[in-house]
């Protein structure tokens, strides 16, 4: 170390503020990943309720498809007349730096079927309501899963992070702070004793004279 750290008061002062700095970035980033894992816990529980409620909501639109099958026929033909979707939009919020989606789907409010009703049924309409129930979720889902993902990503970098600081950067800058301390200590003895020896010797000079 003594040939990396050169023990000066103006070293020691310029190691003891990268010090204060790191110890500063360390509470900053375990702040940063303690709201981040906050936040992944929160949505871990959500994707767990939404996905519980997509299989309870696919077992019924499938159930509520068979009996219109059953009643009705064939409904592949009905199911031509289902329009195109393309109104997913994605946005984008802000979570300690890590920007999470948020998807959007438009004309989400179910109010008309886009079949004809003499050739359909009360369990045909449930299922397309049951379908269009799982496709909202789905979107809803996508974007805990997606945000869960990112999320998940943050906290291992930012833990890199803090570990790194923790581990590396801290302990080295304190044994820096401790080398030139005393380094500057020792001098500083060194000099006491150089000057007693110098006033000892202008004393005895003295009195000879």
């Amino acid at each position: 170390m003594g040939n990396q750290v050169v023990p000066t008061k103006s070293q020691l002062l310029a190691t003891k503020k990268s010090l204060k700095l790191a110890k500063k970035g360390f509470e900053l980033l375990d702040r940063k990943r303690n709201v981040l894992i906050r936040e992944i816990m929160t949505l871990l529980d959500q994707a767990s309720a939404i996905q519980k409620k997509i299989d309870v909501t696919y077992s019924e639109a499938y159930a509520a498809l068979e009996l219109a099958n059953i009643t009705l026929g064939n409904c592949s033909e009905l199911a031509c007349t289902v329009p195109f979707d393309d109104g997913l939009n994605v946005a984008y919020r802000s979570v300690m730096g890590v920007e999470l989606p948020i998807v959007d789907l438009e004309d989400s409010q179910i109010n008309f079927v886009p079949y004809g009703l003499h050739s359909s049924n009360v369990p045909l309409d449930d299922a397309f309501i049951k379908f269009t129930e799982v496709k909202k979720m789905t979107a809803e889902l996508a974007e805990i899963e997606n945000s869960v993902f990112r999320l998940s990503d943050a906290i291992k970098k930012t833990t890199r992070r803090a570990n790194a600081l923790k581990n590396i950067m801290i302990p080295r800058f304190k044994r820096e702070v401790k080398f030139i301390t005393e380094s500057l200590e020792e001098k500083d003895r060194e000099e006491f004793s150089r000057m007693k020896l110098i006033k000892r010797k202008k004393l005895r000079e003295a009195e000879g004279a």
